[in-house]
């Protein structure tokens, strides 16, 4: 069975969206993912189908309502219960690499994408809901963070990068940030490629590239930096235990 992508949304319209072009629309075309996008206003029960209401305790914007957004969840796990329920939140974990990995190993995901002000709180008390951030900004809803978590797993399937090897030595997979590339012209604009990258010395290409790995992931993110430092001198387990006995 293909990946699959639930997304509890009030605009189903906005998929599969980018997803439907280059490496993700190819693989969407192929089968090898499939989009299944649900309305989260079919499980209102108003002529109106009203899914927000105003926040208790007062304050600006409307919440989404817990009952309606329980339907939803429930609807999809009855369709696919193998599928993990990941909320698309600012209030989430950060989204990892590792994570991405883990998602694109399994059987796909549900994602319910927010809007307005954000959930009723009782969803993750009462059901079985990851809750994951795209990163410290606001958008306008969870569905530009629903399609970027989607592209990134996608991109991980079986087939759909050229090359198997392709995605391994970019940013993050390693806790580094990617070497710099350079391509022809040799010659630009009075800057020349680095002259290691022209020798065919394939171990000093290799060392360069992960020193400048280091140096820029040091110098734009050291909150990177620190936990790659932090990951790459721990002891191994059995040298813990030896200096604790």
């Amino acid at each position: 069975m293909s990946f699959t992508a639930q997304i509890l949304t009030l605009y189903p319209e906005m998929f599969p969206g980018p997803l439907g072009h280059s490496l993700a629309g190819r693989a969407l075309a192929e089968g090898k993912w499939a989009c299944d996008p649900i309305h989260i206003r079919d499980f209102a029960t108003d002529r109106h189908r009203t899914v927000d209401d105003t926040p208790a305790g007062g304050g600006a914007g409307m919440v989404l309502r817990v009952d309606i957004l329980a339907r939803a969840v429930d609807h999809a796990l009855e369709k696919r219960p193998d599928l993990p329920v990941i909320a698309m939140t600012p209030r989430g974990a950060p989204v990892t690499q590792k994570r991405v990995r883990q998602l694109a190993a399994g059987p796909g995901a549900t994602l319910l994408c927010g809007r307005f002000e954000g959930f009723d709180e009782r969803i993750f008390e009462t059901r079985a809901v990851e809750q994951l951030s795209m990163g410290d900004i606001i958008l306008s809803g969870g569905e530009m963070g629903a399609l970027m978590l989607l592209d990134a797993c996608v991109r991980l399937l079986p087939g759909v990068m050229g090359a198997a090897s392709s995605g391994d030595e970019e940013s993050f997979e390693s806790g580094l940030l990617e070497y710099p590339h350079y391509t022809r012209p040799a010659l630009w604009e009075g800057r020349t490629i680095p002259e290691v990258l022209r020798s065919g010395d394939h171990a000093k290409i290799a060392a360069w590239r992960k020193q400048r790995a280091e140096d820029d992931t040091r110098l734009r993110r050291p909150d990177l930096w620190e936990r790659h430092i932090g990951v790459r001198d721990q002891p191994p387990s059995g040298a813990q235990r030896e200096s604790k006995d």
